[in-house]
């Protein structure tokens, strides 16, 4: 029995609202969803060179009862399908459904998954076998930043979504900046060719 774990790979964990589609507060209906500008190009620029493209996003609105699991799911198919139109596709996604102090029932609680914790990103990395150290995180928030920091990860803030206000509380943080993820996956692969 060989018992050799697969070979580790490099991925780029992915916001999904303001960083992947326009930011819509609470999205959840597929007639709300827009991919930004370019970003189905830039997914697949990134699996071509080798990388996994793994969405962790915060969906507090199920806590809230805004709306179910269910219909984050059926959304996510939405997503997959419009990237096989453009030959790529997402490696997986990773939902916190959980609030601290919002909402009702089992949702209502305190976790690990809840960015900025790291805990959808080391899911992610145990179950798809991914080099954290060799990975990047890419958001819009600095929840986004601190759960990249704390999972191992490089951290990459975009301006779109609300990248443009939460810039200021990155006072003494050490990170790169991007118009938005077209821009931080040229950066991504323009550091992984002189690797």
């Amino acid at each position: 029995m060989n018992m050799d774990s697969p070979p580790q790979r490099r991925a780029v964990f992915v916001d999904r609202d303001g960083t992947l589609n326009v930011e819509k507060n609470y999205l959840h209906r597929i007639e709300d969803f827009k991919f930004i500008p370019g970003v189905p190009e830039a997914i697949r620029r990134l699996r071509n060179a080798g990388f996994l493209v793994i969405v962790v996003t915060n969906q507090s609105g199920v806590a809230r009862g805004y709306f179910t699991f269910a219909e984050v799911d059926v959304l996510h198919r939405h997503i997959q399908n419009n990237l096989k139109k453009s030959g790529t596709r997402i490696d997986g996604f990773y939902v916190c459904p959980h609030h601290p102090t919002e909402g009702a029932g089992e949702y209502r609680r305190e976790c690990d998954c809840r960015k900025g914790q790291p805990g959808m990103l080391l899911r992610a990395a145990a179950e798809l076998h991914v080099d954290l150290t060799g990975s990047y995180m890419v958001g819009d928030k600095l929840a986004d930043v601190e759960a990249g920091e704390r999972a191992g990860c490089t951290p990459l803030l975009v301006m779109t979504g609300y990248g443009s206000t939460e810039i200021e509380k990155l006072a003494g943080k050490q990170v790169r900046c991007f118009a938005d993820f077209v821009a931080a996956t040229d950066y991504v692969l323009s550091t992984a060719s002189s690797h």
